[in-house]
């Protein structure tokens, strides 16, 4: 529905790098394009500088030994209308953009002399991005946090770029036992896509505050502000959007055996017999619940949404989220759609590029220009529950790591086993220990792990574990090593289960071989006593010592 139209548009440039500062005036621009959404932005511009000194003029070039530099790049992009269109005595407002540069290009337009080539024009261009699209889609940290919140998270790795606020205590401000952020380098899942899936897993709002050139995390769409009143001379058509209706239900399922549930989550606008299906297997009523209720919130139908199309800038320049009201005129009702409506601008397009018939020098150290210019914004409801959210990846978990079991029981030497109550859940946890996040300490389940039920050999004190990380859950996945005095020679063959608190103060079993006959040991040490029962071949001989000291 794009179209093109004629304005002229008070456009500048601002280029921060290497603590340079580079203005570029509309007179120098040869064609923007603007892409805005509620979460974040992506542009292009291409401008002409002149470099004549060496054929006499008096313009220099001084961008170039910057712009080759590889130096971080901040973009500052200001768009202002400039014609009376709407009032007499207009007070234009312009729209402010700032954003970090991806990529650049550059060419060169030389003319040939006898002596040498003089440079006369350098055509730039240049792409940006927001902050965390840039630089958090290059982020993959591998880190684990104890009582701490989400909120922490974001704040340790914001960056010195990227400006954060939060209204979301809910989903942000909850401490937690234990968080991991587990991202791989070359996985093409980056702290960007760990944002974004935690938001859309947790029904919260990602916003790009354009005004403060930072984010917001908030539980709820804000719906504060006095609409703008948009003006029918600004519009060239709209259009009307009805967005695919969910026609399925939800039914959340916990797989436990002691406590199985089914719960369905339904909506007016599903088909019979079409359904999907959401697996846990938690214990926790209240991890159930939280589903529940997660999934009801994604059941919301989405309002009819509206693709407004511009003919030229509007005086009061605004920005995604901005709300708005269409003119009260009859053809921009929507076919009542929009009939006294309050809508919320979740996207903007918009380009220009200089007009064909406009000589380079007739514009150069012009604060305005006239451009081919083509602008568009995507409206919804001002209550419409759909957050819009750019495309992501799940984060793949578990991460493996190794760590040493805790236990508090007996003294330090001791390879006791303790298992912790947890006082919110009353479920029992082992601690683990994890020396590669600085010794933090970890819950994970005490249950019989790998062996069936009827042997109970619970995880002694110091013994070393592969653990499996998840994002707020731990497991133990397998153990390491051997316990301290339990490996036999080789040359006996020998086989063992060593049970107590240590080999000074315990039992073992054990089986090997003796000239290639067979011997089975029970062995009673505390100390200096020891009892035993061994049976080898032709014999049974069982003993109670005391060792000399």
């Amino acid at each position: 529905m794009d179209r093109v139209f004629q304005d002229r548009l008070a456009v500048s440039l601002t280029l921060r790098m290497g603590g340079k500062t580079h203005d570029i005036d509309a007179g120098h621009l040869k064609r923007f394009s603007l892409e805005l959404w509620s979460w974040g932005l992506e542009g292009e511009v291409e401008f002409v500088l002149t470099d004549n000194q060496e054929k006499g003029g008096q313009e220099k070039d001084v961008l170039l030994p910057d712009f080759l530099k590889p130096d971080l790049v901040e973009v500052s992009l200001s768009l202002m209308a400039v014609l009376p269109e709407t009032s007499a005595k207009p007070t234009h407002t312009a729209l402010e953009i700032k954003g970090f540069v991806t990529d650049k290009t550059l060419v060169e337009d030389t003319v040939p002399t006898e002596s040498s080539s003089a440079v006369l024009h350098r055509r730039y261009g240049i792409r940006f991005e927001d902050a965390a699209r840039l630089l958090w889609r290059q982020h993959h940290p591998c880190a684990l946090y104890t009582s701490k919140t989400v909120q922490d998270i974001l704040e340790a790795h914001k960056g010195e770029k990227i400006r954060l606020a939060y209204d979301w205590d809910a989903g942000l401000g909850t401490t937690h036992p234990m968080l991991f952020v587990g991202l791989e380098p070359g996985s093409g899942i980056s702290f960007y896509d760990w944002v974004l899936w935690y938001v859309y897993g947790h029904a919260g709002v990602f916003t790009y505050d354009y005004a403060a050139h930072g984010y917001k995390f908030a539980g709820a769409k804000d719906v504060s502000g006095t609409p703008l009143e948009l003006h029918a001379d600004n519009l060239a058509g709209l259009e009307v959007l009805l967005p695919e209706i969910i026609r399925h239900d939800v039914t959340v399922l916990n797989a436990t055996a002691e406590s199985p549930q089914t719960q369905a989550v339904t909506q007016k606008n599903a088909v019979t017999g079409i359904r999907q299906d959401v697996l846990l297997c938690t214990p926790i009523s209240d991890e159930m619940q939280a589903q529940v209720n997660l999934e009801t919130a994604r059941l919301k139908a989405r309002e009819p949404e509206m693709e407004l199309v511009w003919r030229s800038f509007p005086e009061k320049a605004f920005t995604p989220g901005a709300l708005v009201k269409l003119p009260a005129n009859p053809a921009w009702g929507a076919a009542g759609v929009a009939k006294d409506a309050v809508l919320r601008v979740r996207s903007m397009h918009l380009s220009g590029e200089v007009t064909e018939e406009q000589g380079e020098e007739e514009v150069y150290g012009d604060d305005a220009a006239l451009f081919t210019f083509s602008m568009s914004t995507r409206l919804e409801g001002k209550n419409d529950p759909h957050v819009d959210l750019p495309a992501w990846r799940p984060p793949s978990y578990p991460r493996y790591v190794e760590g040493f079991i805790v236990s508090e029981q007996g003294d330090t030497k001791d390879e006791t086993w303790q298992a912790y109550t947890d006082s919110g859940t009353s479920l029992d946890g082992y601690k683990v220990k994890i020396p590669l996040f600085e010794d933090q300490i970890i819950p994970a389940p005490f249950n019989p792990n790998l062996l069936p039920g009827h042997f109970y050999f619970p995880a002694y004190k110091g013994e070393r574990v592969l653990m499996a990380l998840g994002f707020q859950k731990a497991w133990i996945k397998r153990f390491l090593d051997w316990r301290a005095g339990a490996r036999m020679p080789q040359d006996g063959q020998g086989v063992q289960l060593l049970v107590g608190k240590t080999p000074e103060n315990g039992t073992a079993l054990k089986h090997f071989y003796a000239d290639d006959k067979p011997v089975f040991l029970m062995q009673r040490t505390h100390d200096k006593d020891t009892q035993k029962i061994q049976l080898n071949e032709g014999t049974l001989l069982i003993q109670v010592k005391e060792e000399p000291s």
